[in-house]
């Protein structure tokens, strides 16, 4: 009884959004453009489930007493959804929240609800001056991904497209400890600088090794790959320090660039998985990366 009773009490004192009422509220009042979120509708109709399930079945109950951390069922959620669709303007932006309650843990959801919300108004300032400017199409498309999701590490994937004429893509990783609740820098996976040398030696290697593979029709902005230098339009020569990354479920680190970023757009977002026996040396450990 007593360890239902803990149950209950951590079920009541489950934080709800201040704002959550009116959110549903205002959705409904408003016609089929602005009604109410389905994963939003979803999220009601699960806490109502949940909250009958347990008041009704004292053996459901019992039985969620047992299970030693319930947060970690559901890992990534989405927390708010932004969306417009009119005429040529289209907006649809995911803003996920990671469940824990460490500090990191904290402000990496406060980044992502700020980015989020700074996104969509910055996406309906463009649109008011499109529409005083004779119109024109503008979109946004916004979400995430799970790439690694084990026992130990959760790698979550931020994706922004934008399409003005033409479009871009930036893809952003983070990967966490979810034990330990600690969002991992990539430097903080070495015992010095080296990496980025070693790193970026391979990488340029994988460039001009795909490029010969392929007759050229993968293209990277390198010099000594098979293009005359005067044509390259940005020498890729080194990562950065913090280079976006993130872990596989193998343990393999997995070095990401975004569109444009060492290619021609065509090429999209690409990515280079780094052998661990290139790296073992200068690993501050092997609990990440094997």
């Amino acid at each position: 009884m007593d360890k239902l009773k803990k149950l209950e009490e951590k079920y009541r004192n489950i934080p709800i959004p201040e704002n959550l009422d009116a959110v549903v509220e205002a959705s409904l009042k408003k016609g089929r453009k602005k009604r109410a979120p389905k994963w939003l509708l979803g999220v009601a109709a699960a806490a109502a489930l949940f909250t009958a399930s347990v008041n009704m079945s004292p053996t459901m109950a019992r039985a969620l007493v047992d299970v030693p951390v319930l947060g970690s069922v559901v890992e990534v959620l989405t927390f708010v959804h932004y969306e417009t669709e009119e005429d040529t303007y289209s907006a649809n932006i995911d803003v996920p929240k990671i469940t824990g309650s460490s500090d990191e843990i904290n402000a990496l959801n406060q980044k992502y609800a700020a980015e989020g919300k700074a996104l969509y108004e910055q996406f309906q300032q463009d649109m008011k001056g499109m529409e005083q400017a004779n119109g024109g199409h503008l979109g946004v498309d916004s979400g995430y991904v799970v790439a690694t999701d084990t026992e130990q590490l959760l790698s979550i994937g931020r994706y922004v497209v934008e399409t003005v004429g033409s479009s871009s893509t930036v893809m952003h990783y983070d990967t966490i400890d979810k034990q330990k609740e600690i969002v991992l820098t990539l430097p903080s996976l070495f015992k010095d600088d080296r990496y980025v040398s070693v790193i970026s030696d391979y990488v340029i290697g994988q460039m001009r090794e795909e490029m010969l593979a392929s007759n050229q029709e993968k293209v990277y902005w390198i010099k000594g790959g098979g293009i005359p230098d005067e044509e390259v339009f940005y020498a890729f020569t080194t990562i950065k320090p913090d280079q976006n990354f993130y872990i596989t479920a193998d343990n393999k680190l997995v070095v990401v660039f975004d569109k444009y970023e060492v290619a021609p757009g065509y090429m999209g977002i690409v990515e280079f998985e780094i052998p661990t026996e290139l790296l073992k040396d200068m690993l501050m450990s092997e609990e990440y990366i094997q």
